[in-house]
């Protein structure tokens, strides 16, 4: 572990770096813009003859007034400061000295990124539960039967060549129409994107048993339900862990493009009311949310593989 704070501390810093640097030509023109109000003299002198200019010579003739390109109102790249900011008044500020925070008022505001981030997790969770048992299911179904091997398997690889940002919106807008709407629309999505890794690791699980194993459970005159819960699936734990951690990420990016359409609370409707008013570092901040909700879940998800291991025997 002490081994691993150095390198990572640097990898950190680097992108700090280059993010900051980065900041300069993404803002640059904005930026010279609003000095041009201010009654700077820039090179060259019109907004109109800046768009067609080259953008390093203009960044070297008008280095002078480049030193606000890290704290832009409406940046086109907001600084990791900024970001920092948006996520502490989203969160500690709006909760603790907002009257619509929890400290106020006893409830999470929905103008706070927790709200937010409860909400895409709720659906995420529930979509992944849905996924996971459906692929565990299917891939139980693929082993034992030829039929479903044939069948199945091809339609369920055909599935996922369907882009998401195309089919989501059919699924929101038809369970709507039946009266199916809340988390159960975002869940079904984000089922849609979970199932399939889980199918994969299972199949791979359960056939992981070999010849010799498989002789020695008919020698015994094993049922097919023993053979499946005594040696197939302990073989395949290890592989329906690893499935389940990418499943988890697929459930998470499933929920967020299903609440593009729906814009009633989660990251994605934070995401996207960002883009609407032009507050990039809102649309940044609710990606970190994104980024560190996927990163916690799958560290759940490994726990809970280490531990199950460690029951049935593993060595560490």
């Amino acid at each position: 572990m002490k081994g691993t704070v150095g390198p990572v501390l640097l990898v950190l810093a680097a992108i700090l770096a280059f993010w900051y640097v980065a900041c300069v030509p993404m803002n640059a023109r904005e930026v010279l813009t609003q000095a041009e109000r201010g009654g700077a003299v820039l090179i060259p002198p019109s907004a109109r003859e800046r768009i067609d200019a080259p953008l390093l010579p203009l960044l070297w003739q008008n280095s002078a007034h480049l030193d606000q390109s890290w704290s832009q109102l409406r940046p086109r790249l907001p600084s990791p400061h900024q970001v920092m900011v948006e996520i502490w008044d989203s969160t500690v500020t709006e909760e603790v000295f907002s009257h619509r925070g929890i400290v106020q008022s006893g409830e999470w505001s929905n103008r706070s990124l927790i709200y937010h981030t409860g909400v895409t997790l709720s659906a995420t969770v529930l979509g992944f539960l849905i996924g996971a048992a459906l692929g565990v299911a299917l891939a139980v179904g693929i082993v034992h039967n030829r039929a479903m091997d044939l069948s199945v398997m091809p339609w369920a690889i055909v599935s996922q060549t369907i882009p998401i940002v195309a089919i989501a919106p059919m699924v929101i807008v038809v369970l709507n129409s039946v009266g199916v709407q809340g988390l159960l629309p975002k869940a079904a999505i984000s089922a849609y994107l979970s199932f399939f890794p889980v199918v994969v690791g299972m199949v791979k699980g359960l056939r992981t048993p070999d010849a010799m194993q498989m002789d020695q459970m008919r020698t015994w005159n094993a049922p097919g339900t023993a053979v499946l819960w005594k040696l197939r699936l302990p073989s395949s734990m290890p592989y329906l862990f690893a499935s389940l951690k990418i499943a988890i990420a697929a459930a998470l990016v499933g929920t967020i493009v299903g609440e593009l359409p729906v814009q009633r609370g989660g990251l994605g409707a934070r995401m996207l009311a960002g883009s609407y008013y032009g507050q990039t570092a809102q649309i940044w901040a609710a990606l970190f949310a994104a980024a560190m909700l996927a990163a916690t879940l799958v560290w759940v998800i490994a726990m809970l593989e280490r531990r199950m291991l460690r029951r049935m025997g593993a060595a560490g």
